[in-house]
């Protein structure tokens, strides 16, 4: 009896879902229908129109070549009617002269006879008549402005609704990523070229070369309105390892269906700041940090602490931004190993530990210390950048002695240049090369030489001022450029002094 009450449940439940679903596709159904008689009264709507338009724009052709027609006639007559004029005039005083010579030729008078022909003979040589054109100002002609449809009808004969255009196809070899810049090409059929209005980009960033997970995908950004099948992204921050590329064509009334996703890799370096191993004076946002001479209480700190709300609570280590990687470290150095004394320090917390990268800061030129450069992560908690065989970085003091030196192994080295408010950094770790350049020019500031034997990592040093760290990026074409060409040219950490 049990068994037989659940089996009517199941099957009471099965057909009540059923219903629910056949009550939903008739809602579907009645709204596609309500859809159909709109869109359709749309349509007629928007085709009136574009006839209307097409009858207007016949009507002005016709009133312009109508009004050109008129013009020329009335130019025409008006030079024909004052030729003609002219001529007769000219015929009547021809006529009288021929009259008079004729009347004194019959007459055969001696005496006056000589003077008479004189007189006559004047006359006739200043006549009108002599001084005619025979040939008409103007002709009668009026073929050049007549007008031939056969092309335009043509093309009005073979109008059709616009089709929907096809799907483009992004050609991946010819895409690029450089200079943290992404340029996408992509090609249409070449009978679809025609119609096409523009085209439709949507990128994502991802950090998986197949399909997005649903957990870590990403939304999709738009670009709209592009008339070419080429488009560059700029000025781009590769915080994840890949993007998604897809593009779609649009006419005026429809667009098509978007190409096959492309994948590109956006290789580049990416750190967050290390906010569980700065000074206590430090205060830590995101890619941003201020000094702040009220934030070492002690108490504040124990009580993050014991709450769970030192490294791990950062919002940079929610795994919604990114997926761990084993380069990146852990809250290593929190607690009693967080930098103090005067070694107001945060580092970054990806390893460097092999191939190139590059990083930029900004920071206020009236901060009255800062420092930039890289360290091995074993950096004692009251060292100072640069005043260790572990630590390089550039050094601008602004306390007491102003100076910008690069300093390692508590040597320092005066830099000749400007100071720029935005540092470019350059590691090639198996080379050994830790390069410093002005961001904006790419001018070389300063190059230690050295073997690394540890893992590095970005780290950076400020006393009462600010700075941003810009991460993501990808070495600079210039910057690598350069380095190849000055490879044995450099600086090294042996010439400090």
């Amino acid at each position: 009896m049990g068994d037989q009450k659940e089996e009517l449940r199941t099957i009471i439940t099965t057909l009540a879902l059923k219903n629910e679903e056949t009550h939903n596709f008739i809602y579907s159904l009645k709204q596609m229908l309500e859809n159909v008689e709109n869109n359709s009264t749309r349509a007629q709507t928007e085709l009136e129109g574009e006839f209307q338009s097409l009858y207007s724009l016949l009507d002005e052709l016709k009133e312009g070549m109508l009004m050109k027609i008129k013009q020329e006639r009335a130019s025409r007559t008006y030079e024909l009617q004052n030729q003609l004029t002219a001529c007769s005039k000219a015929l009547e005083s021809s006529e009288e002269l021929l009259e008079t010579a004729n009347h004194t030729l019959a007459a055969c008078v001696t005496d006056g006879f000589s003077q008479a022909a004189k007189q006559i003979k004047d006359s006739i040589t200043m006549a009108p008549a002599f001084r005619l054109s025979l040939k008409a100002k103007v002709t009668d002609n009026m073929s050049h402005l007549m007008v031939d449809f056969t092309q335009e009808r043509r093309l009005l004969q073979n109008l059709r609704f616009l089709p929907v255009p096809s799907t483009p196809e992004i050609v991946a070899p010819e895409c690029l990523v450089a200079d943290n810049c992404v340029h996408l090409v992509w090609r249409m059929p070449e009978e679809e070229e025609c119609g096409i209005q523009h085209y439709l980009l949507e990128y994502r960033k991802t950090n998986f070369a197949g399909p997005a997970r649903p957990k870590e995908e990403q939304p999709w950004m738009v670009v709209e309105g592009i008339q070419t099948t080429e488009y560059t992204l700029s000025c781009q921050r590769f915080d994840m390892k890949y993007m998604n590329f897809r593009v779609k064509a649009c006419n005026k009334a429809v667009s098509g269906d978007f190409s096959e996703v492309v994948t590109l890799e956006t290789s580049a370096f990416w750190f967050r700041l290390d906010s569980g191993s700065s000074h206590q004076n430090l205060k830590v946002e995101d890619t941003s940090v201020e000094w702040d001479a009220l934030g070492g209480k002690v108490q504040e700190v124990k009580n993050r602490e014991k709450e769970g709300k030192g490294r791990s609570a950062s919002p940079c280590n929610s795994p919604a931004r990114c997926v761990q990687s084993p380069k990146r470290t852990s809250s290593l150095r929190g607690g009693r190993d967080r930098f103090t004394a005067e070694s107001y320090t945060v580092l970054g917390d990806c390893l460097i530990d092999d191939g190139e990268c590059y990083w930029e800061v900004r920071f206020d030129l009236d901060s009255k210390a800062f420092a930039v450069g890289a360290t091995y992560r074993n950096l004692g908690k009251f060292d100072q950048l640069g005043k260790t065989s572990a630590s390089w970085c550039l050094h601008l003091n602004n306390w007491l002695q102003v100076a910008f030196t690069a300093k390692h192994a508590n040597k320092a080295k005066v830099l000749d240049v400007t100071v720029p408010n935005r540092i470019g950094v350059y590691c090639n770790y198996q080379e050994g090369i830790l390069s410093f350049y002005n961001a904006t020019n790419k001018q070389l500031l300063h190059t230690f030489r050295t073997k690394f034997t540890q893992p590095l990592l970005p780290a950076f040093m400020v006393w009462c001022g600010n700075f941003s760290v810009y991460t993501g990026l990808q070495v600079p074409s210039c910057v690598r450029s350069f380095q190849k060409r000055n490879s044995t040219t450099s600086s090294s950490t042996t010439s400090l002094s």
